[in-house]
């Protein structure tokens, strides 16, 4: 297998959305706050590292993730302790039952593969193939298979644009997910989608990757963004 196992992994770039949310009984909204790559182009894994773990040490979130317990939190686990990076709120955050390690805590580490593959009965997907028939952008241009080489050459700012646009996709099936349970009614779904057109619009000037994302978003979706 020529894809490297977990701990033989670099981290260059980690990036995510912040979302609040709000609770109303057993429902909730979501209003998105940023989304960007942590730290700068030029840190090194280290710094990448502790800035990751000691800002979600401060917020203690709810992850989203698309393979994150498979593959994401382990490469960040063992490269954290190649560089000697703790993260106790990852162990001791929470109780027996629900915490960030177990794996049926949807509430604090909701790991899409996992979820929708019912903890693996059924066959796992990728995160392309679910927003394909989603009406989402998925993968345009840049795949993970190109970002080995774009490291190679440098490219570490097209790296967190890629990482970004990979966010951006997982918010939207998580989205689609909480609508399809019920958590989400569907007018929160649609106030949550629009924050993030808002958000394209607002920075897509600063940002060009972001109209790339806005446009294969059009054409998957045929200019269809709500429901």
């Amino acid at each position: 297998n020529a894809f490297p196992r977990q701990p033989f992994h670099r981290v260059v770039a980690i990036s995510f959305l912040e979302a609040e949310i709000e609770r109303d009984g057993n429902q909730e909204a979501y209003l998105l706050r940023e989304l960007r790559s942590g730290g700068e182009a030029g840190f090194d894994e280290k710094q990448l590292l502790e800035g990751f773990f000691g800002y979600f040490e401060r917020l203690k979130p709810r992850l989203v993730s698309f393979n994150g317990r498979g593959f994401d939190l382990p490469v960040l686990k063992y490269r954290a302790m190649v560089h000697g990076v703790d993260a106790p709120w990852l162990y001791g955050a929470g109780d027996k039952w629900n915490s960030y390690t177990q794996r049926y805590s949807t509430d604090w580490h909701c790991d899409l593969l996992d979820v929708l593959s019912d903890h693996g009965a059924s066959a796992r997907v990728s995160l392309d193939e679910v927003c394909s028939v989603m009406g989402f952008p998925g993968k345009f241009g840049v795949s993970g298979a190109d970002v080995a080489g774009m490291i190679d050459d440098g490219r570490i700012d097209e790296v967190r644009h890629y990482c970004e646009t990979d966010v951006l996709n997982t918010y939207l099936v998580y989205l689609r997910l909480m609508l399809h349970k019920g958590t989400v009614p569907l007018d929160a779904y649609n106030a949550a989608v629009a924050d993030i057109v808002s958000l394209i619009e607002s920075e897509a000037a600063e940002r060009p990757y972001l109209n790339g994302f806005m446009n294969a978003w059009g054409q998957a979706s045929n200019n269809t963004f709500t429901l």
